[in-house]
């Protein structure tokens, strides 16, 4: 009977060696960013528009707390095999749904080409005969005017088109017949990003400018441009001059 009492209290403090033990290893996984999830890096550097193969992909664990949605998951290895990306991505950079984009006939469903998370957003912007240049698979920035012409803001940077007008691939075409003219593309955005536009257009006229694919910099809080700024001697200077906030790193670079 004696042995009942030592024999509780031994499992009790094995209990509690357990717990202590498990309550360490959750405290160790919170405080390195919890639980590590497969993603996909760049084995190589792979060049803008150059085809993603297998060889050019490897695996590594990161950390839940700092993956973001846009990374690309082992699991989805071979939904992005074939895709050609659109800007430079860095040896041993983990890769991110933005990218890459379809290059293939057989691959021009624009739902296909939407990174999760994101949504494809059509917008009409103005000076339609600049969007002949402007490619699927390329970035820019998009401005809202507003109706009177008084006020430029700078709405999104660094947005990737996913189509321009009908166009969904990243090849130019060989047709020598003129191009049609569109003022429609299409942007992958946020669901709140995709609330902005909807508002700016209905209130303002957007204008897009196409930025260098491999420039992954955004802005700061970009203060809007008046009127006012294109005769004041001193305000037009300042905007001149690119005084602007600090330049941080935008998302998806890879």
């Amino acid at each position: 009977m004696k042995l009942r009492p030592v024999l509780l209290g031994v499992l009790a403090a094995l209990l509690g060696i357990v717990l202590q033990l498990l309550y360490m290893r959750r405290f160790e996984q919170e405080a390195s960013g919890g639980s590590k999830i497969d993603l996909l890096v760049a084995a190589q550097a792979i060049e803008r528009g150059q085809p993603v193969t297998a060889q050019m992909l490897a695996v590594r664990a990161v950390p839940q707390a700092y993956v973001d949605d846009r990374a690309v998951r082992a699991a989805d290895r071979e939904k992005i095999l074939n895709l050609r990306a659109v800007s430079k991505v860095p040896a041993l950079q983990t890769l991110a749904w933005t990218d890459v984009i379809a290059s293939t006939d057989d691959q021009r469903d624009l739902s296909t080409l939407v990174q999760p998370g994101n949504r494809a957003m059509p917008v009409r912007v103005q000076y339609e005969e600049s969007l002949q240049l402007i490619r699927p698979g390329d970035f820019v920035d998009v401005i809202g005017v507003d109706s009177d012409g008084r006020t430029a803001s700078v709405l999104l940077q660094r947005v990737l088109v996913l189509a321009a007008g009908l166009d969904t691939t990243i090849e130019r075409s060989t047709d020598k017949k003129p191009a049609l003219r569109t003022s429609l593309l299409t942007l992958s955005v946020s669901l709140q990003e995709a609330q902005l536009l909807t508002l700016a257009q209905a209130i303002t006229r957007l204008v897009v400018v196409l930025r260098n694919s491999n420039d992954p910099r955004v802005v700061e809080s970009p203060p809007d441009v008046s009127r006012t700024q294109l005769f004041d001697v001193a305000a037009r200077t300042a905007v001149q001059s690119g005084n602007h906030r600090p330049i941080r790193i935008g998302p998806g670079t890879p």
